[in-house]
């Protein structure tokens, strides 16, 4: 092992594996979102678009990282004003820019001769020349890279993925834009000295892309990247001790080279599967095996049995004209199937939870599995799609009065206004089977892998999955009624305000938000797009109420005749219906109309459907549905005709 450990033992080859380590962690960062975002030919610029920065810092006496920093931040405004150009691309502009900064640079070195030398290691870097001070620049672009990451990540992903929907959410793409190209320039000032303009973009995007074949989670394939980084660092310099080469431009070609390792793997793992390669990879060891070896196949990161997965929402609506005839929308393609024309009746009530709608009439609880849903894991999302079916219902004792549902992977709660609760085993709804569901006194929401209840006496209490008895919470919940699931916890609708219960660091934690005085008019029933902090219900006949569980308030607007509310979220317009058949946007601050839109008249429940692009108003009257976008000043965008009148409508798959 001495080959491996007599090059560390010197101590500029110890300072130059410390800023290769350093440099690693910070590229893999920002190189991430290069390679996801497809800004390679940005990077690149911005990398050669040091130069001029550099030679003039140089000349004058400067330093030269807050020359490179000045030249990369000119170069970034560049391209931003270019590129709002509809002659021509953004890659026009970059382009021209990366080729005038470079001619620029290369003219202000060309004025002294002293540049000989400097300009090539402004190119090449010299990662064995790293000093102590140079080491602790880079452990602070670090802290500034990692701050920058974690406080941009949501907004970053989403800008990233769906623009519209980032700025729907209220995560300003156009500020997270302006963040990312600034932790890219982060990374590129911070370590140009350290491995040069050439080869730091090979750690900008070689490390990154390895990574991307062996993971989909953003933050997975920046511990990859990093660790790729890494590794290619210490391999490097182990090489180009031993075979005398340029050190930044080893570490730089043992990167790439674990790139083209890692996408010859993915191609012969998509060849002959997981299996095959690992049985390659194990051919040394065959002859050393006693005994037939076991196989174990390996379940794909997301499957699901009986499922499509998809790369976009599935978005449907399922809608029901309440003595029998069931039909499923697709939104995508706007195809409509018939699930049902069953004259047991197909529902006065409809709720849903993200896949299933349940529709109760004349004693009888049905369900509906509209075969399209999407899996939330945070950073990433799943969608999957699946036949269109009915599953066998139940028979219920009395009137259920108002219907709601909330679901999660273990558990779907179906909670009706009579104040009692239906817990489904989700396994079973999967298989096509209600099977039998287990009653829950008072009103009970799934909630961070436990039942959140609030029952008819007041008291919150957050239980196990199996109903076993859990926490009473501190604060009560009088006469509730109404509830819904945010990002921010649970909400229950109470007789003086609204209670939040939230997981939080050692358990979960209860907050009274209280109706401002006076309350008039309680809200008894929530509407908000899926995971939205801001929620909606009915003030009564002359105005409804907008609850942000993030600024911990109620707003009472007072609207004529509302009779169905709901809002896209924070930033987006209150859509009201008015008994009128009129549709109205209103600002959540000042209360003021900034569009309207007529809707058809208004008879039986009419509903408004919010999800991050688009809304829908259920026509009655009419047999249709209004597609409406409610952030282009409510501009009808489709009207989809139905043979069945859509007394309930429920929308799916978000």
């Amino acid at each position: 092992m001495d080959w491996l450990i007599a090059p560390f033992e010197v101590a500029f080859v110890q300072r130059a594996l410390w800023g290769g380590l350093l440099v690693s962690c910070v590229c893999a960062l920002a190189g991430t979102w290069v390679v996801v975002r497809g800004m390679a030919f940005l990077g690149d610029a911005m990398a050669h678009g040091m130069l001029p920065g550099v030679a003039v810092a140089a000349l004058l006496g400067g330093n030269l990282l807050i020359g490179a920093a000045v030249s990369c931040v000119a170069m970034a405004c560049g391209v931003s004003l270019l590129g709002r150009s509809k002659r021509f691309g953004a890659d026009t502009a970059i382009g021209l820019l990366f080729v005038g900064m470079l001619a620029a640079g290369v003219i202000l070195v060309s004025r002294s001769q002293s540049f000989a030398v400097d300009l090539t290691g402004f190119l090449f870097g010299d990662v064995l020349a790293v000093r102590t001070v140079d080491l602790w620049y880079l452990v602070a672009a670090l802290g500034i890279a990692l701050v920058v990451t974690v406080l941009g990540h949501r907004a970053f992903v989403a800008s990233t993925f769906d623009p519209r929907k980032a700025q729907t959410l209220g995560l300003h793409p156009k500020i997270a834009q302006v963040a990312l190209i600034g932790l890219v320039t982060l990374a590129i000032v911070s370590s140009f000295h350290v491995v040069g303009t050439l080869l730091v973009f090979g750690l900008l995007i070689a490390p990154p892309a390895a990574a991307v074949f062996w993971s989909d989670r953003i933050p997975v394939v920046m511990v990859l990247a990093a660790l790729i980084g890494g590794l290619s660092t210490v391999a490097g310099l182990v090489i180009s001790w031993h075979a005398e080469t340029a050190a930044g431009a080893t570490i730089a070609a043992v990167a790439v080279g674990v790139f083209f390792l890692s996408a010859i793997v993915s191609v012969l793992r998509e060849r002959v599967g997981r299996l095959g390669v690992a049985a390659v990879a194990a051919l040394p060891l065959v002859g050393c095996a006693t005994g037939e070896p076991a196989v174990v196949e390996e379940v794909p990161h997301g499957f699901v049995a009986g499922a499509e997965e998809v790369s976009e929402a599935q978005t449907r609506l399922v809608v029901s004209d309440g003595i029998g005839g069931v039909r499923v929308v697709d939104l995508l393609t706007e195809e409509v199937t018939a699930v049902s024309e069953s004259t047991a009746g197909a529902g006065e009530r409809a709720a849903g939870d993200g896949r299933f709608v349940y529709l109760v009439s004349e004693g009888k609880l049905r369900i509906v599995d509209s075969g399209a849903w999407t899996v939330d894991h945070g950073d990433h999302k799943h969608y999957y799609r699946a036949p269109i079916r009915e599953i066998d219902g139940m028979v219920l004792d009395g009137v259920p009065g108002a219907l709601w549902a909330h679901g999660d992977a273990v558990v779907t709660t179906v909670v009706f206004g009579s104040g009692e609760t239906l817990v489904f085993d989700r396994a079973e709804l999967e298989a096509g089977a209600a099977g039998k569901p287990r009653r829950v006194d008072g009103i009970a929401v799934p909630y961070a892998e436990r039942l959140v209840v609030a029952g008819a006496d007041g008291r919150v209490e957050v239980r196990g999955r199996d109903g076993s008895a859990g926490e009473v919470q501190v604060e009560k919940c009088p006469q509730p009624s109404g509830q819904a699931v945010t990002r921010r916890g649970v909400v229950f609708g109470c007789a003086d305000g609204a209670v939040v219960v939230a997981q939080r660091e050692g358990g979960f934690v209860t907050e009274k938000i209280a109706y401002p005085a006076p309350a008039g008019d309680r809200a008894t029933a929530f509407t908000h797009r899926p995971g939205s902090t801001t929620l909606t219900a009915l003030a009564g006949r002359d105005a409804v109420w907008s609850l942000d569980i993030r600024k911990k308030s109620w707003t009472r607007t007072a609207v004529a005749d509302p009779v169905a509310v709901n809002t896209a979220g924070e930033g987006s317009p209150l859509l009201v219906l008015t008994r009128a058949g009129v549709l109205r946007a209103i600002d959540p601050v000042s209360g003021t109309e900034t569009a309207q839109l007529a809707s058809g008249t208004v008879e039986g429940q009419p509903v408004i459907e919010v999800d991050p692009d688009r809304a829908y108003v259920n026509d009655i009257r009419g047999r249709v549905i209004h597609e409406v976008a409610y952030n282009d000043n409510l501009r009808a965008a489709r009207t989809f005709p139905l043979d069945i009148a859509p007394a309930l409508m429920v929308e799916t798959g978000l």
